[in-house]
């Protein structure tokens, strides 16, 4: 089950491991202690720990502004090959019509065709 934490008590709980960070020989360490002091789940305070490292630059990864950022062009691609598919079936619908009246504006010429052969002859 996920619990979402205010914004403020996540930061709030991420400096006071990073404050006292150095005494403790790993963040899994600090985090164990601080734990109790601010209510949150150890491997939550850890991940939020390790995320707000890589945000400031101190270790690497990804950080929440290009996670945020390939989110929103996931998003944004997933909607773009929706509308294609969109587009794709209406082209279809529409070149099914359009030969069809085609065919029968053809069959109409035919026939006055053929009818003014037929009153000639």
């Amino acid at each position: 089950m996920s619990k979402h934490y205010p914004v403020e008590q996540r930061e709030r709980a991420v400096r006071m491991v990073l404050d006292h960070l150095d005494e403790y020989r790993s963040v899994y360490a600090a985090c164990q202690v601080i734990v109790p002091k601010v209510g949150v789940g150890a491997e939550s305070l850890r991940r939020w720990v390790l995320q707000a490292q890589v945000d400031g630059s101190q270790r690497p990864g990804v950080t929440s502004a290009e996670q945020q950022r390939m989110k929103d062009l996931e998003r944004e691609v997933r909607d773009l090959k929706e509308a294609n598919e969109i587009l794709k079936r209406a082209a279809s619908f529409f070149a099914r019509e359009l030969c069809a009246t085609r065919r029968q504006v053809y069959r109409e010429v035919v026939r006055d065709r053929l009818c003014w052969a037929v009153a000639a002859a």
